[in-house]
């Protein structure tokens, strides 16, 4: 079983998204028993809040819903509870490595470095362009189940 942990700041907004989004690629390949997927948070500022209405809106929109979900803080156990960890921008990378004591088995990454155009996941918390970040996730997603399972994305 692959285990993937996404993170981003508050886990109300793109963690979740990618979260959900991979959960339904994962299950339209098949390949939900092979997986377990879940997101966190860098940050105390949003425990135990649900997925931010946007983001829920924006999910819905694509068929996808995430009821139950609330925001919860990566531990630094986690660094061995999961095989990837994703985080959706370079500040989230430099907090999950502070949070996890490093990265010695090369297990932190970044969503976008999965794609053909690294870089960050569009934070909808600022630019209120959930469509951008959407896109992004969704792209990044696609790229890593390729990435996973070695085929090319759809």
């Amino acid at each position: 079983m692959i285990k993937i942990l996404f993170i981003c700041h508050g886990n109300i907004c793109r963690s979740p998204m990618a979260e959900f989004v991979m959960k339904k690629l994962v299950s339209e390949a098949g390949l939900s028993q092979a997986f377990e997927i879940a997101s966190a948070a860098t940050s105390t500022e949003e425990i135990g809040n649900p997925v931010y209405p946007p983001a829920r809106r924006k999910l819905a929109e694509h068929g996808i819903r995430c009821e139950g979900k609330t925001a919860r803080q990566l531990r630094a156990a986690d660094y061995q509870t999961y095989d990837l960890l994703v985080g959706m921008d370079g500040a989230n990378l430099r907090n999950m490595r502070r949070i996890c004591g490093g990265d010695p088995e090369g297990k932190l990454r970044l969503l976008m470095d999965y794609t053909s155009r690294p870089g960050d996941v569009a934070d909808p918390w600022y630019t209120r362009d959930f469509e951008t970040t959407w896109r992004d996730v969704w792209e990044g997603c696609q790229g890593l189940l390729a990435a996973l399972t070695k085929t090319s994305p759809r």
